[in-house]
């Protein structure tokens, strides 16, 4: 039984997704039992990590950590029925929105060919501004999904053999501070803290892992639905309605 303040539920009528984050273990905060529904339901669903999170972990050296994290960000995909991961390897912990952001993404959305793009949504968390690199791709993203439909925008692209697409219909954010629908999690909530998981190195050096108060979230989430858990989104529309 939904609340009298239910949002309704995101429309899922599309069939291939990108999801785009700045490290390893960023979409296991909020996406990822989304994603397992989405899989579920035969949706193809690639993710894109614009740094391989080396800068994460301060006692492990760049070189050490790069490719640890990006080994536990594949089994954290497994946990959600994604097999299509790509790193960008831009540097972790200075990103900025500029060119060379907007390309690897214009990149990614030029081969994977979405529907709709998700990311976590940049906010300020209890009055404390988001992590620089969040900010950088909060910023960057829609013209970069815009750049993959132009094809004199990064024109190297083409030489890859990657043709202009302009078919994003919208952005979805993730955990966003207004958000619009919602999606239930119910079925699938427990592969996504199992994705979360995965990061078991990054977890252990940090000494903590925030899966009790990301369940509590998706909870309180889903009462405000009227089911056992849910994810909150923002859509952004890129297309004309109708």
């Amino acid at each position: 039984m939904t609340t009298d303040d239910a949002l309704p539920p995101l429309p899922e009528d599309w069939s291939t997704a990108l999801a785009v984050a700045a490290h390893p273990d960023d979409l296991e905060y909020g996406a990822a039992a989304a994603v397992a529904r989405w899989t579920d339901q035969g949706k193809r669903v690639a993710y894109l990590l614009l740094t391989r999170g080396e800068a994460g972990i301060d006692t492990m050296a760049p070189e050490e950590s790069a490719p640890v994290r990006e080994r536990e960000q594949r089994r954290a995909c497994a946990e959600v029925g994604v097999d299509d991961v790509a790193f960008a390897g831009l540097p972790d912990g200075v990103l900025q929105p500029d060119l060379a952001l907007r390309r690897e993404v214009a990149r990614a959305v030029r081969r994977v060919r979405p529907d709709v793009v998700v990311v976590n949504a940049s906010r300020d968390w209890g009055g404390v501004p988001d992590q620089a690199d969040h900010r950088a791709l909060a910023a960057a993203l829609v013209d970069a999904v815009r750049d993959a439909g132009n094809r004199w925008v990064h024109r190297e692209l083409l030489q890859e053999g990657l043709e202009p697409f302009d078919g994003v219909r919208e952005v979805v954010h993730v955990m966003d501070a207004e958000p619009t629908h919602a999606v239930d999690t119910s079925d699938t909530l427990d592969r996504g803290m199992a994705s979360l998981r995965a990061h078991e190195t990054y977890w252990e050096v940090l000494g903590s892992m925030p899966e009790e108060g990301l369940r509590e979230g998706a909870a309180e989430a889903g009462q405000r639905q009227g089911v056992a858990s849910a994810a909150l989104v923002r859509r952004q529309g890129l297309k004309p309605e109708g």
